[in-house]
């Protein structure tokens, strides 16, 4: 594989989305002040909850606010004071006008979500951010109070989450509600064509995917002096299995979707290995997975997860094709096809020729524009169905054992038994022992069905 031709690896996401300046924030409210000039005088303003104030959710404010349209972000929530009060105070710096957050509607607390959601309830848009862990009760309880809802990746982290998130879905559609999700490049519109000409047979019928996501250790802050277990971990959520799903579901979400989009398949089954060669820290990340995928074809799909230092490192999708192959998915800023399986610049045979645009933006510029003109948008099954793909391959490496795709969805292990009822006073379900160690999966003996 020639890394100098595919290893083309896409900037910032909305992890980075707090290290940004203020001055991307200022150039989102110019853009949103041009964008809505036209509705300056009509009385259609959307409002927005914000639920989960982190980067991810501060990014999202900042896109639903430069939607073509008037919008207002009326009220917030999370669990930790300084998450909401940097979240408010960046938005506010450029988006002063769109941005009415008074004390009484910045909650607090595992129940702050249905407090920023009656705000805004029914008619507003919601936008989810917190945890994968907690999205399932957030988005039903959003559909219940009859909200449109933006929902961040991961979705769930168990199979119980993802029929809840299935269910609540189906709901929206009858309430006649829109569910946007974070699977941005399904939105960036070079890998969209991309895809479509693979789906036209550029490359033959496709054969064998490859997704990858090689880079550096996931960051680990060690608990602060008087901070609670469980705060502690949701500071770290991406460092524990019960709030984020694993790295196999959480940061290879994106690229194991991208597959299956270019396969237009889900697995039928997975098997895999992982486990934690290098990693020290007090935590149950895995720091290398390897998956294989079956489609229904027969067909395969190999999904590589590693997060170690001074190790190879690459973040894209592979195809091969009958008779081509393609370079394309999160981390690949220019999709490329080629012809044969050497993916070198003298074997391209179609790349993007137009201008790129942020995904990030797209795709909550779709969803406003569904709520406003009344057009059909749910984005739920494909979504539950892409986390889905991350929690099988999950299930197969932690247990060493060959799971299908129907044992699955129909598993009923719940990675946090009584989420629902958990306040900031409660224990988490994961507790160290007396060394500080964490539980982590143990292929051969970790059940997961």
């Amino acid at each position: 594989m020639d890394t100098h031709a595919i290893n083309d690896t896409q900037a910032t996401t909305r992890r980075d989305f707090l290290k940004q300046t203020s001055g991307t924030l200022a150039a989102a409210a110019l853009t949103s002040t041009i964008g809505t000039r036209a509705y300056a005088a009509e009385d259609n303003t959307l409002k927005i909850a914000l639920i989960g104030c982190g980067g991810r959710g501060t990014g999202a404010a900042a896109n639903a606010l430069s939607t073509a349209g008037p919008t207002q972000l009326v009220a917030m929530a999370d669990v930790f004071p300084d998450r909401l009060k940097g979240s408010l105070n960046s938005i506010s710096d450029a988006f002063s006008k769109k941005v009415d957050v008074p004390q009484e509607r910045q909650f607090l607390g595992m129940d702050g979500f249905r407090k920023a959601i009656d705000a805004v309830a029914p008619g507003g848009v919601v936008l989810l951010a917190t945890p994968p862990a907690f999205r399932p009760q957030h988005v039903e309880y959003a559909v219940a109070r009859g909200c449109h809802v933006f929902m961040e990746k991961s979705f769930a982290v168990d199979a119980p989450g993802i029929r809840r998130i299935l269910k609540a879905g189906q709901q929206a559609r009858q309430k006649n509600l829109k569910i946007a999700s974070g699977l941005m490049s399904r939105h960036y519109r070079p890998l969209e064509e991309a895809v479509a000409q693979i789906h036209n047979g550029l490359i033959g019928d496709v054969i064998t995917c490859w997704a990858y996501r090689e880079h550096a250790p996931v960051g680990f802050a060690p608990k602060s002096p008087g901070q609670s277990e469980l705060a502690h971990q949701i500071r770290n959520y991406s460092n524990y299995t019960w709030l984020n799903g694993s790295f196999m579901l959480d940061w290879l979400i994106h690229n194991l979707d991208v597959c299956c989009w270019c396969k237009d398949a889900w697995p039928v089954s997975a098997q895999g290995q992982g486990g934690r060669q290098v990693r020290t820290a007090a935590d149950q990340l895995f720091d290398h997975y390897s998956v294989e995928f079956t489609f229904p074809d027969g067909t395969r799909m190999q999904a590589q997860g590693r997060h170690m230092d001074n190790c190879w490192g690459f973040f894209g999708d592979v195809i091969h094709g009958t008779t081509g192959s393609a370079v394309l998915g999160e981390g690949i800023t220019k999709p490329r096809l080629f012809k044969g399986h050497n993916t070198t610049a003298e074997n391209t045979i179609w790349q993007f020729e137009g201008s790129r645009h942020d995904g990030y933006q797209t795709e909550h510029d779709l969803l406003f524009d569904a709520i406003r003109n009344n057009k059909p948008y749910n984005e739920t099954e494909r979504s539950a169905y892409a986390a889905m793909t991350g929690i099988l391959g999950r299930m197969a490496a932690e247990s060493g054992q060959t799971i299908t795709w129907d044992q699955a969805m129909a598993s009923d292990l719940i990675l946090a038994p009584g989420l629902d009822q958990l306040t900031m006073n409660s224990a988490p379900p994961v507790k160290p022992d007396a060394q500080g160690r964490y539980p982590v999966a143990m292929p051969g003996q970790t059940k997961v069905l």
